[in-house]
């Protein structure tokens, strides 16, 4: 394989229906249906060469730009000003300290203890704020429940529950409001119609630029 890359990974699956390939940021993973030929895997990976190549090129790039460093301070959609940080030998993971917009981690894991905060704070927080514009936009749902999933920031369920990513908090709260909105709205309209995109409107005049806001959002490195 060509040296601007690094070597594959081939992992067999008996369930694989297909050869799939994964450029990581340390690796590139090549998954192969149990019973596919050692000719076919060499030719598939002679025919996506230049596209791993250049993905693997952009992977590098991101991660030179990323920035290793803990914040020293944390903006909350809810909070007007944000909360200074402060890394320090303690027992608790975290301590919030709501009067003094202070924040105390752990120094022992710091970048896991900032994410269990938020965790913790989206869960306490995101349903109370769901619950509130329910009630202001007039749009009623089932349950609520908070996550972390990799490639949502919202769903709604054929139950009218609704599912909020806890990184939702990390935003302001005008890009919070757009995900809640839609959701919400799939309570009345259950696909993505024109009259759903008319009922996010009606609630969201601006949600066009805020859906744009958040498709090329980027999370920070301790969260991922």
């Amino acid at each position: 394989m060509t040296p601007n890359l690094p070597e594959i990974q081939i992992t067999r699956k008996l369930r694989a229906t297909r050869l799939r390939l994964r450029v990581e940021p340390t690796q590139i993973k090549l998954t192969v249906p149990q019973f596919c030929s050692q000719r076919q895997v060499q030719e598939f990976l002679k025919q996506s060469e230049q596209w791993m190549i250049d993905t693997w090129q952009k992977q590098q790039e991101k991660a030179g730009q990323i920035d290793k460093s803990l914040p020293n301070e944390l903006k909350l959609f809810n909070l007007e000003q944000p909360l200074k940080v402060i890394y320090k030998t303690q027992k608790n993971s975290f301590i919030l300290d709501e009067q003094n917009h202070q924040l105390f981690i752990s120094d022992r894991q710091s970048e896991s203890y900032l994410k269990a905060f938020v965790i913790a704070y989206a869960k306490a927080h995101l349903p109370v704020y769901l619950e509130q514009l329910s009630q202001e936009i007039g749009l009623a749902y089932g349950e609520c429940s908070i996550r972390q999933p990799k490639t949502r920031w919202g769903s709604c369920s054929a139950k009218h529950d609704i599912m909020l990513n806890s990184g939702l908090v990390l935003f302001p709260q005008e890009i919070t409001r757009y995900v809640a909105v839609h959701e919400l709205a799939h309570t009345k309209h259950f696909d993505h119609s024109l009259n759903f995109w008319v009922e996010v409107e009606k609630h969201d005049s601006n949600c066009r630029n805020h859906r744009k806001t958040l498709k090329s959002a980027v999370m920070p490195w301790w969260w991922n």
